[in-house]
């Protein structure tokens, strides 16, 4: 018997950003065939679906051998020797692949990292609209991401950029998220639930930059809030305490001001 087998032989690892798109967002390779068919792909090329179809095939094995090494990116770049990959390819490979949607994210702040939050993905996945796939690789960029730098002294975005080669942009987006897990922030309350995720980036990145010990040194922690700065902060609790009380002298003076 006959069998046909596609072969494919190259010296670099050929990565093509749209199909590789389509994998990072978790669509499968059948999914992804349909998707670029619709956009014109076999016109384009001038190529059959079948070819195309082997063509998209090929190129998600490959992306599903590189998983592994975008664990751990370093790895990636200067350790391995399995795949020849340029430079320029390795951090497009990485930043896409860590790269997360903030809807998802904004599910996940507030939550414990825990395999039972991962389980919970399925209803992040319908609530977002994002694929189930999609939303437990950015739960396990996040996971992965806590791990390695919770403990670490110094700047949270600095060593995320460091230890996941991640650009200055995303890297800050992910200190933000470990930030807000170390602290144990309660963001599932109802009074918070209209906060978007940018909402809580600006106000935990004010957070780092002006409530921790950040001016003591190299030891400091991004997630050690000043102390003593917290407690003359508790002072303002009466100010909460009697909002309505405050809010009526203060409408009280603007009324009695000359125009």
């Amino acid at each position: 018997m006959l069998s046909e087998v596609d072969v494919f032989i190259s010296n670099y690892t050929l990565v093509d950003p749209e199909i590789y798109q389509l994998w990072v967002d978790g669509h499968s390779s059948n999914d992804a065939v349909s998707i670029l068919h619709q956009r014109g792909i076999c016109q384009q090329t001038d190529a059959p679906l079948e070819l195309v179809a082997s063509d998209i095939l090929d190129h998600y094995r490959t992306y599903a051998l590189l998983e592994k090494l975008l664990h751990t990116p370093t790895k990636l770049v200067s350790e391995q020797l399995a795949f020849q990959i340029e430079p320029q390819t390795s951090q497009m490979l990485i930043e896409m692949y860590y790269e997360f949607d903030d809807v998802v994210i904004r599910e996940l702040l507030g939550k414990k990292i825990t395999s039972k939050s991962r389980k919970d993905m399925d209803e992040v996945a319908e609530k977002t609209g994002v694929t189930l796939k999609s939303c437990r690789r950015q739960y396990d960029n996040v996971k992965r991401v806590f791990k390695v730098v919770e403990d670490l002294p110094g700047s949270l975005a600095a060593n995320i950029k460091q230890h996941f080669l991640l650009s200055d942009d995303l890297a800050k987006r992910y200190a933000v998220v470990v930030f807000i897990a170390c602290l144990r922030f309660e963001m599932n309350k109802r009074k918070l639930q209209f906060l978007t995720f940018p909402d809580l980036y600006h106000c935990a990145n004010s957070m780092m930059t002006s409530w921790t010990y950040r001016c003591v040194g190299s030891d400091y922690f991004d997630t050690d809030l000043d102390r003593e700065f917290l407690q003359e902060l508790s002072e303002c609790r009466v100010l909460l305490e009697n909002d309505k009380h405050h809010k009526h002298l203060s409408d009280t003076r603007n009324w009695m001001q000359p125009a």
